[in-house]
């Protein structure tokens, strides 16, 4: 249990200390008038209170990754736990935060618009790629997963496919509504529920008879699977996660004040880091990694997830738990789609305040997601982890571009750059998905290709650097 206090301890104290740092390095200026302000619609661009936003963006980006990534992390042991903490506050909330801002800084510009303007023309088409897949892939798996858990909450009495319609028609409406008309009201009742579930979880962990494993620096994975670099690929929400650069520009959009910036955005991926904490400790404390292993491989995560649920909490609590559980992923599923929407609207450039324009992107996209559901959720799981940590890692050079050019101390989002793009190189040529190299040879691979990104980026940064600052840093 020692680990697991030392772990939440240290990911709240790093919100008042290396939060502090990064938020001081990028330097808020309240001053300024924030795209909520200044491109105000209606729609997209809506003045939204803090803690509003705050509990919006911790909706957004936790989906189920804080819980199912966490529960099959579970099965590499307490080694997991590092993961969680170092990624959270180094990469994770660094990640998240300079995202955010610096969608503020260009106008709420979501992650393609950025990626043209600080890493070249042909970034943005690459990445707009990358961003939409990611995204079809995430709306599509959040509706499958809180399916799956309502299923299972009601003892199968209704239909999954009946309960996809109906997540189905509520991912519509969030899609092309106005953001304070669904999303800005449900949002709260949808966040107590969450926090009330999950800190009963973790709560009842400790002062049950199960016993928190200590940290311990081995491979517990019941079937070997390396820790280099699966682990990286399996946790991802909680510790860093490409999607969140997909979701910080929706509230990077309805901000009030740059001062907020720190607590809506480095803030909420600590909670998230805490929430991830909690399900892989209640994971490993209540199951061995052979059970547990079995568990997933009938199911999804989410039979744990109800029997973490019930076990510790009983009937009444336990449900609350697992209703918890389904608000993550509805609540990231329904913003996947609205982002999705955003960003295509950007890239052709077609406004959003008519609600036929909405929906002449929003229809297609929900056929595609539709055809999407009939793929095995571990074979889509597989493809969206990989696209996530790509997404990170191109969000993390975008803010080391940007921090590079303001003459900042850019190691601290080069250092996660460097590091989550050297994984995603080897963990595509190394897995079936991608080239089914072998493991060493890939490593090898992995690192020339590493070297040659970080040799570009520097080229393009020097470059910029020499153009003239006003017209590659934004000011509005």
């Amino acid at each position: 249990m020692i680990t697991f206090i030392v772990s939440i301890a240290l990911l709240v104290a790093a919100y008042f200390t290396y939060g502090k740092y990064i938020e001081k390095l990028f330097g808020p200026m309240a001053s300024r008038k924030t795209p909520a302000y200044a491109n105000q619609d209606g729609i997209d661009f809506v003045p939204m209170n803090k803690h509003k936003n705050s509990l919006i963006q911790l909706l957004n980006i936790a989906g189920t990754g804080p819980i199912f990534g966490p529960i099959m992390g579970a099965l590499y042991g307490p080694v997991a736990f590092l993961w969680i903490v170092i990624g959270c506050i180094f990469a994770g909330a660094v990640h998240d935060y300079l995202t955010g801002m610096i969608s503020i800084r260009n106008k709420g510009a979501h992650i393609p618009e950025l990626a043209g303007k600080f890493l070249g023309a042909a970034s943005k088409h690459l990445v707009n790629f990358f961003a939409l897949l990611l995204l079809l892939l995430v709306g599509t798996v959040f509706v499958t997963t809180p399916a799956s858990l309502l299923s299972i909450l009601l003892d199968g009495k209704v239909a999954v496919g009946i309960l996809i319609g109906f997540i189905f028609v509520y991912y519509f409406l969030s899609t092309i509504l106005p953001i304070d008309k669904i999303i800005g009201r449900l949002y709260p009742y949808f966040g107590a529920v969450l926090l009330i579930g999950t800190f009963g979880v973790g709560i009842a962990l400790m002062f049950s008879e199960y016993k928190i494993p200590e940290l311990r620096l081995e491979n517990l994975h019941p079937n070997n699977l390396p820790i280099f670099p699966i682990l990286f690929f399996t946790i991802t929400c909680g510790a860093l996660s490409g999607f969140h650069a997909t979701q910080s520009p929706i509230i990077s959009r309805t901000t009030q004040n740059e001062s907020q910036g720190r607590y809506i955005f480095y803030g909420m991926m600590i909670a998230e880091g805490i929430i991830a904490m909690i399900w892989a400790a209640a994971a490993m404390s209540i199951f061995d990694g052979q059970t547990l292993s079995s568990i997933i491989s009938s199911g999804t995560p989410s039979a744990v997830v109800n029997e973490v649920s019930m076990t510790l909490l009983g009937a009444v609590g336990g449900t609350i738990a697992v209703l918890g559980a389904i608000v993550l992923p509805i609540t990231s599923g329904d913003t996947a789609f609205r982002a999705a929407r955003s960003i295509i609207a950007d890239y052709i450039k077609v406004d959003q305040q008519k609600v036929m324009k909405r929906l002449m992107i929003a229809v297609p996209l929900f056929a595609v997601s539709l055809l999407l559901t009939q793929i095995d959720f571990a074979l889509l799981w597989r493809y969206f982890s990989w696209a996530n940590q790509a997404t990170a890692g191109i969000a993390l050079w975008i803010a080391t571009m940007y921090l590079y050019i303001q003459g900042k101390n850019y190691l601290v989002s080069l250092a996660p750059a460097i590091f989550i793009t050297y994984m995603v190189f080897v963990y595509i040529l190394n897995q079936k998905i991608g080239f089914n190299l072998d493991l060493n040879l890939s490593f090898i691979i992995g690192i020339v290709l590493t070297i040659i990104i970080v040799g570009l980026f520097f080229a393009k940064a020097r470059k910029n650097r020499a153009d003239d600052v006003e017209t590659v840093v934004a000011v509005d």
